[in-house]
């Protein structure tokens, strides 16, 4: 209990500290009649599947520094080509169209923008300072991931795009927005603070017989500040992921279906890489039809000169995260504790236990936690895999309860 009231205290303090700085950030209003810009830029499709990326930049650029940009209703916007959206200050982006991007694999593998974490790649970026991107009733984001998934099969090394980057973004905000058929992750946000997302809504559909991939709701990267809230999302991976160098980060009143859980790392997955999560709370979540419940997962350690793991041998912390009011919902692992993570490898205990992880698991909290789980690994209802000491377990009002069927 002292540990439980200490972590509370951490985090009142950080949301105390946060809220001085106007953090979370309120959305902007969606009513565009009432607010007052000095410059609007509604953007005109080209239409017949033609590029609109140079259109959309030249209004980004017009409307800078206090204006509006919209996407206007009843519109197909096709982006073709990257799109460097990082020099943006305190601009609103409506979107009340539809955005797809061109499924030319070969082309956007060849120009999108590349960063070296996990392989990623993304169509566009933003960045800068006081962005908020807004969606409207009938606004959409269209990744077309089926070509991806589909190549995917085939080409595991395939860098799939990201359908949205922030990338060095501060106190900006998403808000409204619904998105579908990423090639990879929904939402990537990286080398950002202070950002608010609120009411969005995330789909992912499998075409034919091709199941999408690696479609995290969220991944949070070298990120501090970060609330993402009042959001559904239907996917087949993480629901939210926080990544290395996570911090302060508030997820509240999510409803995820068919995801992973919501998940601490992987960490631990490159040697020298120092991995740090800290003060985070999930509170208000249910989980359907999910693989993972509450989850944390790190990678073991190396050993020296071998190549039986895939990956691992890195370090770091995960300290003061809190899973409370948690429902699962025939979930197959309701809590999921491991320190012997392999990405798509599976790795023997004893391998673990002869190479223990380096990142140390400390004041963990599962508060409320209920609901049913599925009979996958009955009859227990969750699993904690430590392959060193350095772990320390809370549990407070959990009622894990199995329903099992035929």
């Amino acid at each position: 209990m002292v540990k439980l009231n200490l972590l509370l205290a951490l985090l009142a303090t950080a949301q105390a500290n946060a809220a001085s700085l106007g953090w979370p950030w309120s959305p902007p209003p969606t009513d565009r009649s009432n607010v007052d810009y000095p410059k609007t830029c509604l953007v005109k499709p080209n239409g017949h599947g033609k590029d609109d990326a140079q259109s959309i930049l030249n209004a980004m650029k017009t409307c800078n520094n206090g204006g509006a940009v919209v996407f206007q209703k009843n519109n197909l916007y096709t982006i073709g080509s990257p799109l460097d959206l990082t020099f943006l200050r305190d601009i609103d982006i409506y979107i009340d169209g539809t955005i797809q991007f061109t499924n030319d694999i070969p082309y956007w593998t060849e120009h999108s923008f590349k960063f070296a974490y996990q392989n990623g790649s993304a169509f566009w970026k933003f960045g800068g300072s006081g962005v908020n991107i807004i969606g409207g009733e009938e606004g959409v984001i269209d990744g077309q991931g089926g070509n991806w998934w589909t190549e995917f099969q085939t080409n595991s090394q395939l860098q799939r795009p990201v359908l949205l980057l922030l990338d060095g973004l501060e106190k900006s905000s998403v808000t409204n927005l619904k998105m579908i058929q990423p090639p990879s992750y929904f939402n990537f946000v990286a080398n950002s603070s202070q950002i608010n997302y609120n009411g969005l809504t995330l789909n992912v559909t499998p075409i034919g017989d091709f199941t999408p991939k690696n479609t995290d709701g969220w991944d949070t990267y070298k990120s501090d500040l970060i609330s993402i809230q009042n959001s559904y999302i239907n996917n087949n991976d993480d629901c939210v992921s926080f990544k290395p160098n996570t911090t302060n980060v508030i997820v509240q009143n999510l409803a995820c279906n068919g995801s992973h859980g919501i998940s601490v790392g992987s960490l631990g997955q490159y040697v020298g890489e120092y991995d740090i999560v800290q003060n985070v709370l999930v509170t208000n979540v249910s989980m359907s039809n999910a693989q993972n419940g509450a989850r944390i997962k790190a990678y073991p350690g190396r050993p020296a000169g071998s190549t039986v793991l895939d990956n691992g041998g890195g370090s770091g912390i995960v300290e003061n995260i809190m899973f409370k009011d948690f429902h699962v919902d025939n979930v197959d692992y309701a809590i999921d504790l491991t320190q012997c993570y392999g990405g798509s490898s599976t790795i023997a205990p004893e391998i673990c236990q002869q190479n223990p992880a380096d990142v140390i698991i400390k004041d963990i909290f599962f508060v409320n936690v209920t609901g049913t789980t599925s009979k996958k690994i009955n009859p227990y209802s969750g699993e904690l895999t430590c392959s060193s000491p350095n772990v320390s377990i809370s549990h407070e009002d959990s009622d894990i309860g199995r329903q099992l069927t035929n």
